[in-house]
């Protein structure tokens, strides 16, 4: 347990969400008593499956997980059972020599949609007895194990910040309170809403632990969101399918990005490593990515725009000393043959990587 957060952050070059999979949500039927893994289509992770991430370059994984829904809601008692499968989750990654990050992700929202005064007391309450929970039951893993204290809790005022303040020093104090190798773990806080800019004002001060230099903040990056994640136009903006100086189309160019391309990913990297890589606070961008499009009219240069835009963000990550983690749902490889489906995307993150 003895490197610190920085020396964790320099060996990961790359990273990649296991999504849509230990996070799923089933709401009939709670508390439920069995896996629900696989309630939004992926296969329950195997060994194989971590191996192959390992096989293809990925120095960690990310696991987006629920619990909510595996607890009693008077005891907030988790299932034994859910312990001890995602237990068994974070051995395949430690057995394949990945770090490895774990958090309570949306998980219905119970902390996710109450970052207010008037839900504080019952989040807090709950956030310490499920990390209590979780830390005790994963204490004896070594360094490449991190937690995450939530996901993406939705934060734009400076009351809301003072909550989520409280929020992860609740889950600092949770995690540390367990002892053993908790007690130096390295734990990673989110951003207000996981957003760089936003944190530029309300990030006010860093919460309180009693291991030095053992905390990383985590922003997300889906920028700009007409090309990263519209499926639809919006009231107040159109798809992109067309990303970078040197990738619009002549063929369909009001689908060309008209904002947020190379120079918006610069200042954006530039800004998380200025508040806190150059402080000393490591930075993991916990998830990022843009979709293949099935209907673009110049479907090849699209899919090189893409690739471009995933090469970038990477490149650009690591140039300002932030980890990139990809957001995967199934996409990348085929999580039951392990075949690749993407090999275009999977090159361009490798490349950004500096890893082809």
């Amino acid at each position: 347990m003895g490197s610190t957060a920085a020396a964790i952050a320099a060996r990961v070059k790359l990273g990649i969400n296991i999504g849509n999979t230990l996070e799923a949500v089933n709401n009939s039927g709670i508390p439920h008593t069995t896996s629900q893994e696989g309630f939004w289509g992926n296969p329950a992770i195997t060994q194989g499956l971590v191996d192959k991430y390992k096989a293809l370059g990925f120095d960690a994984i990310r696991l987006p997980c629920s619990w909510d829904q595996y607890a009693n809601a008077s005891t907030a008692k988790i299932g034994d059972f859910w312990l001890n499968r995602v237990k068994d989750v974070v051995q395949y990654c430690i057995n394949a020599d990945l770090y490895v990050l774990l958090n309570i992700h949306w998980d219905d929202g119970w902390l996710e949609n109450n970052v207010t005064v008037a839900k504080k007391d019952a989040v807090v309450a709950k956030q310490k007895a499920f990390w209590e929970q979780i830390a005790t039951h994963l204490r004896d893993f070594d360094e490449r194990l991190m937690f995450a204290s939530a996901n993406e809790p939705n934060c734009d005022t400076a009351e809301q910040m003072d909550v989520l303040f409280a929020y992860h020093q609740t889950f600092i104090d949770a995690v540390r309170s367990t002892g053993g190798r908790n007690a130096y773990r390295t734990l990673v806080l989110q951003l207000p809403s996981t957003s760089t800019d936003l944190a530029k004002t309300l990030w006010t001060k860093t919460p309180t632990d009693p291991a030095a230099n053992r905390l990383v903040v985590e922003p997300h990056f889906y920028t700009p969101p007409n090309f990263c994640i519209l499926t639809e136009d919006a009231s107040w903006g159109k798809m992109f399918y067309y990303w970078g100086k040197d990738y619009h189309s002549t063929i369909e160019p009001d689908r060309n990005a008209t904002w947020g391309e190379e120079e918006t990913v610069d200042d954006h990297m530039a800004l998380a490593k200025s508040l806190f890589v150059s402080k000393g606070i490591p930075v993991l961008l916990g998830e990022y990515g843009a979709p293949r499009r099935s209907n673009p009219l110049d479907l090849t240069k699209h899919l090189a725009s893409r690739a471009h835009w995933m090469k970038y963000v990477t490149q650009q990550a690591l140039a300002n000393g932030i980890m990139p983690f990809v957001w995967d749902t199934g996409d990348l490889i085929n999580r039951s043959t392990y075949a690749v489906k993407d090999q275009q995307g999977l090159d361009a993150l490798l490349e950004g990587a500096g890893k082809k």
